[in-house]
């Protein structure tokens, strides 16, 4: 059923937020200027007309998310922080202070899940347009647009085959106690003692020993697949249980992999899961998925952010970046700025793809000033990963890549608002100072103009 709206009813002993707040507060002042009501006509939609409970109210819904990665919260700490503090509740559309939480933090999941990454983007889509509301953003300062990749690693632990092998043996055991299947022999200390032994062979440099201790995880998989396979319902010569299925097809993949494999799983939890080389002194490789950011090359806005599965050639990737763009910004962008990674991206459209090798020296000074601003995108994926919660994700599957990838943005744009409000009246009364400083010059050279004259 359509999600509930919020009621308008007045206490008669509490005291209203517009006569116990400030005003002039960031979060107040965005509330104000934030459309709210786009995001009901964009999110409605995913939920039936009449049929079953009333979802959640959705400004509620998307102010927590919003919440949530402006200040590096978790699902559970959002909502704790939320009652404690009117701010957050007054930003989220209520009117009077409330003492219980307004949902449980799984609620949040589940909303995600429901509404989806494409009808999310729609939250980075209205941080950018309240910007070019209140003027933080020019529009001709969409036209510069830089544009870089980075990976957003996933929450699991480093993949070595003997822990893999132990916890996919871990998984398959316990799901075939659940169906009530006899298996001849689980090995759940065996297991255990087995990895145990190869972490400390390992961290002692015997890696024969070690080695050993793997083969032999390897040999006690193998037994429990074969045995589950041999137990398990079956329909036609498939297994009938669907889930018990997948996670024999993952235990197959597991085990026919080797050191040159390709499509190698890294995650027994998380399959999606790419290990991809960056060039990084201090770190390899890094587990995860690709993801593209797109930003204004002069101040820096978030106008465009995606998850890309399948660690494509980022030269591939240039094409989806700027359809992006457009649609967040509904503004084509006349020149891309990108770094060396981008040659051969075999681009065909409107922008102008500039690819950062060398700055020539023949070049005029925009030109040169335009190329030094590619470097620009690097502090703000720094910005979005230390404080937006892009550097581990905990979402589940492929779609919560992608959903992750967008909130980081949005809630990037964000702070970057509340920062804007903060110093909005700083800037104003400085050029204000600044204005009357020139005319009382103007004043005092005006009789030397008229002399010479």
């Amino acid at each position: 059923m359509k999600p509930k709206k919020q009621t308008l009813q007045r206490e008669l002993f509490g005291a209203h937020f517009s006569e116990m707040l400030n005003p002039e507060h960031p979060l107040y002042v965005l509330a104000e200027r934030i459309d709210w009501q786009q995001f009901d006509v964009a999110i409605d939609s995913c939920y039936a007309d009449e049929l079953g409970r009333p979802g959640v109210n959705t400004r509620l819904m998307v102010g927590l998310m919003y919440l949530k990665h402006a200040f590096n919260e978790s699902d559970e700490s959002v909502v704790a922080r939320w009652v404690e503090n009117p701010y957050w509740q007054f930003f989220c559309g209520f009117e009077y202070m409330q003492h219980d939480p307004p949902v449980d933090s799984s609620m949040m999941s589940k909303w995600r899940k429901r509404v989806g990454a494409e009808r999310l983007e729609k939250l980075l889509e209205v941080t950018i347009h309240t910007a070019l509301a209140m003027k933080a953003i020019k529009p001709k300062e969409l036209e510069k647009v830089n544009v870089d990749t980075t990976v957003q690693e996933k929450a699991i632990a480093f993949p070595t085959d003997a822990r893999l092998y132990q916890k996919m043996r871990v998984a398959l055991v316990r799901h075939a106690k659940a169906l009530n299947l006899p298996l001849r022999q689980s090995y759940r200390f065996v297991g255990k003692q087995l990895l145990f032994k190869q972490h400390r062979y390992a961290h002692a440099k015997q890696m024969k020993r070690a080695a050993k201790m793997t083969r032999k995880l390897k040999t006690l998989l193998g037994r429990v697949v074969r045995d589950i396979e041999r137990k398990a319902p079956k329909r036609r010569g498939q297994i009938v249980d669907e889930a018990l299925h997948e996670l024999l097809v993952l235990a197959h993949r597991l085990l026919a992999q080797t050191r040159d494999s390709k499509n190698k799983l890294y995650s027994v939890h998380a399959p999606e899961v790419e290990c991809i080389a960056k060039g990084k002194a201090h770190k390899r490789y890094e587990f995860g998925c690709k993801a593209s950011v797109a930003t204004t090359s002069k101040s820096n806005w978030i106008v465009g952010a995606q998850a890309l599965h399948g660690n494509p050639y980022d030269g591939h990737t240039l094409e989806r970046a700027i359809e992006q763009v457009k649609r967040l910004t509904r503004n084509t962008p006349s020149d891309v700025i990108v770094d060396k990674g981008y040659q051969g991206h075999g681009y065909q459209g409107e922008a102008m793809v500039h690819v950062v090798r060398t700055i020539p020296k023949r070049a005029t000074r925009a030109v040169r000033r335009m190329l030094k601003r590619r470097a620009a995108v690097e502090p703000t994926i720094g910005h979005l990963k230390s404080d937006n919660r892009l550097s581990r994700n905990h979402l589940t599957g492929k779609a919560g890549d992608r959903i992750n990838t967008l909130l980081a943005a949005a809630g990037y744009n964000l702070r970057k608002l509340l920062r804007w409000v903060v110093f909005l009246p700083v800037l104003q009364s400085m050029l204000r100072l600044v204005t009357i400083l020139w005319l009382k010059i103007r004043r005092k050279d005006a009789p030397s103009r008229l002399a010479s004259a």
